[in-house]
Order: structure tokens, then C-alpha cells, then sequence
């Protein structure tokens, strides 16, 4: 069989990232029973992630296992008694530690996962921690009678919910508890290994997202109020603005607007992304959830139902604030468009009116021009005649038979069109060289 030829394909550049993008958060097996913590600290700058990174690595040292590749986002790794499982987030990272151990069966919770991770490690932890829980994989070894869950659940009303066709029960009171955790616990009876893990996974995600998506919920109420005191603001300038006859009660007005349409962009600044991934994470949470495959069990409250009917008017409220603050928004800047077009007419018919008084005037200063103009022309011309009736003085006129008074009557009309002359033409010459200078 001949051998296949070697083409030289043109491979785009992301090729092998976006193969590798649908296995960096695989799913891992889980064999009961086990003892899990979940940890998920939210990060608001790039460094706690590189930071909670380092600290990763510094683990791995500790317990001389493979660190994780530079720009990992995921990592999973048995130290030995136990297994680390990390993942970087775009706004959080998650901690998973997981033993495979029985539980307690009087107290199930008093031995935990998170107790075999160094406390000096754990304090070093960057970021705020959203989700901190703790996770029993059991498989018919604690007591499921209502006594004994009340009491690994300090007494909190449980909410019971089967799973992937009663194959697996999920217990939870969706409440912190003593230590400052919440607590689940996962009776497994047929689902193989595989199938545990996802399980695991799905609800260690479901449980993450769900606070993540209500981070956006108690700036929603905060600012619901005051977007109520900003539309009665608006519609109080909109109501007074056709009566507003000064321009400084337009610019009064308009300021007010400004400030508002300021105060308005700086919630929208604040809460853009917050509600955006508020939307994000709800969706995955529902995605979790029917990944699952609950099945509600008589007499008592799902995980499902009970987050479905708090998240989803939590998630309406943080859209309906966010699609308040665009529409207001809106508003806004048409008032401000309408205040400023009538601040500009306005403006234009004062300059209309300035312009008007000042071609009055200039009709005015040319008529006194040409008056003094007159005037110069008949002083300068009765100068001139005095001149030459000086000169006319000074010559024997009567010896060559002419009269004086006759010639200085003759020169007048003479004198006249000759001054006229001159100052029309000096006149020209300026208007000339003052168009030259204002062109240049």
C-alpha cells in the first residue's frame, strides 16, 4: 500500500488550544466514600490569581508532587492521602480537597477535608471566599432517618432531591453552619464511579455559581432606590423646562441634568459587569441543575426548587434594574439633547438680535463717515483756498490785469474736486490694503 504523501496543511494558530479547550476541566472519577471541601474565592485583580497560583506550586513543593504547567487552569493531583483539585476562573479560583474516608456516623462533619491542608498554607489564600462547603460521598453508611440528619445539619430545615432516577440522593440545608460552612451530603446507591464524579462536579458548580450570581443582587437593591429618586428628578426638569424663560434657569437646569446623567453612569460603571455575569451564571446554574436530572421526592423541598425560587426573581431584579438604569439613561440624554437644542436657539436668536443692533450701528457710524467725510473735504478745501488767497496776495496780479477776488471765486470748484479726489482715493488705498491683510 503506498504510503499516504505529506501535505503541508496551513493549520490556523488556535487550532490546537481550541481542541485542547474542551479538556481543561475534565470530569474526575470518584470512588465512595469520601470526605470533600470546596472553596471558591472571588479575585478582584489579576495578581491574586497569579498569586493563588504560586501558592498552588508551593503545595506541590511541600508535598514533593508534579507542580502544575505555567498558565494551567486546572490541576489534579494526589498528594497522597488526599487530592487537590484547582481551577482559575476569569474572577475566581476554586479549591477542592477530597479523602477517601469514612465519615463519622454521629458527627459526619467533625472531621473535614479542608483539616488536612496546612493552616499556614490556608491563610495565605488571596481573594474573598464566596463558597465554602463541605461534601460527604457516603454509601449506606450514615443514618438517613430524620433524628440523625437534623442533627448533622444543626437542626436547618433540609431540602432532599434524587438524582440520574433515584440512583443517588443529595441532602442540604443550603445554610451556613457552625464552623462557617455549608454542608451536603450525597447518598450514593447505583452510580459507578464516573458517574459519581460527575454528579460531584455538577453540584460543587451549581453551589459556586448560585452565590456568584447573587453578588449582583445586593447592589440591585441599593441602587433601585435611588434610580426611583433620579426619574422623579428628571420628570420634575422635564415638567419646569418649557417654563424656564432666562438662559441662566436653562443653564441651572441643565446642570442639574448633568449631575444626575453622572451619578446615573457611575452606578452603570459599577454594576455593568456584575449584572452581566449575574445573567452568565444563572444560566449555567440552570444548566447544573438539569445536568443532574433531579427528581423531586414527596414531602419535601428539591435543591432545584428551592434555588429557582430565589434565584430567578433575584436574577429579574438585577435585569430589570440594569434595563431601568439604560432606559433612564435614554431619557436622559434626550432631555439633554432637547435642553441644549433650546439652549441653542436661543443663543442664536440673541446673536440674531446682537447682530441685528450692531448693522444698525454700523448703518449709523457710515452715515456719520460720510457726514464728517463732507465735512473734512469742505475744511480742508476752505484751508486750501485761504492758502492760495495768501499766495494770490503775494503776486502783482493788477499789473497783469487779473483780479483776485475772480480768481480765488474761480479755484473753489477747483480746490473742491481736487480734495474730493485725494480722499477718495486715499480712502480706496486703505480698503485695499486692509482686504490684502485680512485674507493673508
Amino acid at each position: 500500500m503506498p504510503a499516504c504523501p505529506t501535505v503541508d496543511y496551513h493549520f490556523h494558530p488556535q487550532r490546537e488550544a481550541l481542541y485542547n479547550e474542551l479538556h481543561i476541566r475534565p470530569f474526575y472519577t470518584l470512588e465512595p466514600p469520601q470526605l470533600m471541601t470546596h472553596l471558591a474565592a472571588c479575585c478582584e485583580r489579576q495578581e491574586e490569581l497569579e498569586q493563588a497560583f504560586d501558592l498552588l506550586c508551593e503545595l506541590c513543593r511541600r508535598y514533593d508532587v508534579n507542580q502544575p504547567k505555567s498558565g494551567s487552569v486546572s490541576y489534579h493531583e494526589n498528594v497522597g492521602n488526599f487530592i487537590i483539585h484547582w481551577e482559575r476562573h476569569a474572577e475566581f479560583y476554586s479549591l477542592t480537597i477530597m479523602q477517601g474516608a469514612l465519615p463519622d456516623p454521629d458527627s459526619p462533619f467533625s472531621h473535614t477535608a479542608i483539616d488536612l491542608l496546612p493552616a499556614d498554607w490556608l491563610k495565605q489564600l488571596p481573594g474573598q471566599m464566596i463558597a465554602a462547603f463541605h461534601l460527604i460521598v457516603d454509601q449506606q453508611h450514615l443514618s438517613y432517618e430524620h433524628k440523625a440528619l437534623t442533627r448533622y445539619f444543626e437542626g436547618h430545615p433540609l431540602m432532599i432531591s434524587s438524582a440520574h432516577s433515584d440512583s443517588a440522593r443529595i441532602y442540604t440545608a443550603f445554610k451556613l453552619h457552625g464552623d462557617g460552612f455549608s454542608r451536603f451530603i450525597v447518598k450514593n446507591d447505583h452510580l459507578n464511579d464516573t458517574q459519581l464524579g460527575q454528579l460531584v462536579r455538577r453540584l460543587t458548580d451549581m453551589e459556586t455559581y448560585r452565590l456568584l450570581a447573587l453578588m449582583a443582587l445586593p447592589p440591585a437593591k441599593r441602587i433601585a432606590p435611588l434610580l426611583v429618586d433620579m426619574d422623579k428628578q428628571l420628570g420634575d426638569i422635564l415638567t419646569v423646562v418649557t417654563d424656564a424663560e432666562t438662559t441662566s434657569s436653562e443653564r441651572e437646569l441643565l446642570e442639574k441634568l448633568t449631575r444626575i446623567e453622572a451619578t446615573l453612569e457611575a452606578y452603570r460603571a459599577e454594576t455593568n459587569q456584575r449584572f452581566s455575569a449575574t445573567k452568565a451564571y444563572h444560566q449555567l446554574v440552570r444548566d447544573r441543575l438539569e445536568g443532574i436530572s433531579e427528581q423531586r421526592i414527596e414531602g419535601h423541598l428539591s435543591m432545584g426548587e428551592f434555588i429557582i425560587r430565589r434565584l430567578n426573581p433575584a436574577s429579574r431584579t438585577c435585569e430589570s434594574v440594569k434595563e431601568w438604569m439604560d432606559d433612564l439613561s435614554k431619557r436622559i440624554e434626550r432631555a439633554s439633547v432637547l435642553m441644549r437644542t433650546r439652549a441653542n436657539l436661543t443663543l442664536q436668536e440673541q446673536n440674531r438680535l446682537q447682530l441685528a443692533a450692531m448693522n444698525r450701528r454700523s448703518k449709523l457710524q457710515f452715515r456719520l463717515q460720510e457726514t464728517v467725510e463732507g465735512l473734512s473735504i469742505a475744511a480742508i478745501s476752505y484751508y486750501a483756498v485761504g492758502l492760495l488767497g495768501y499766495v494770490f496776495g503775494g503776486l502783482p496780479l493788477e499789473e497783469w490785469g487779473l483780479n483776485k477776488n475772480l480768481l480765488l471765486a474761480a479755484s473753489i470748484p477747483l480746490v473742491l474736486a481736487s480734495v474730493w479726489f485725494i480722499t477718495r482715493r486715499i480712502k480706496r488705498k486703505l480698503i485695499m490694503d486692509q482686504d490684502k491683510t485680512g485674507g493673508e
